[in-house]
């Protein structure tokens, strides 16, 4: 399966004349295109499929998604075995309201 996962960028850059993102997920950092919403900007949280950045989205609603595919193992099943989520996960969901 091959989910859309959001994540918060990190770093932009142009490479070979694409745009580009360093992109953390949860503790999992990726490289991004960002063709399709190139006004992204850095600490901005953004939607990722297939390795391209397909809509923002509000962090309280990234931190949520990113707790509940840890839930339901499929962040493991998506990055590897998931053990790396963990801590990250649990920083990132302290304080969130539910």
């Amino acid at each position: 399966m091959c989910l859309a996962v959001p994540g918060r960028v990190l770093s932009t850059a142009e490479v070979d004349g694409t745009l580009m993102a360093e992109v953390d997920f949860g503790g999992v950092r990726k490289e991004v295109c960002l063709q399709y919403i190139p006004d992204v900007t850095v600490g901005e949280y953004v939607v990722v499929h297939v390795g391209f950045a397909i809509q923002r989205l509000d962090e309280q609603s990234a931190v949520e998604t990113l707790a509940n595919f840890e839930k339901l193992g499929l962040l493991a099943e998506e990055f590897g075995d998931g053990s790396e989520f963990v801590p990250a996960q649990v920083e990132l969901t302290e304080g969130v309201e539910r």
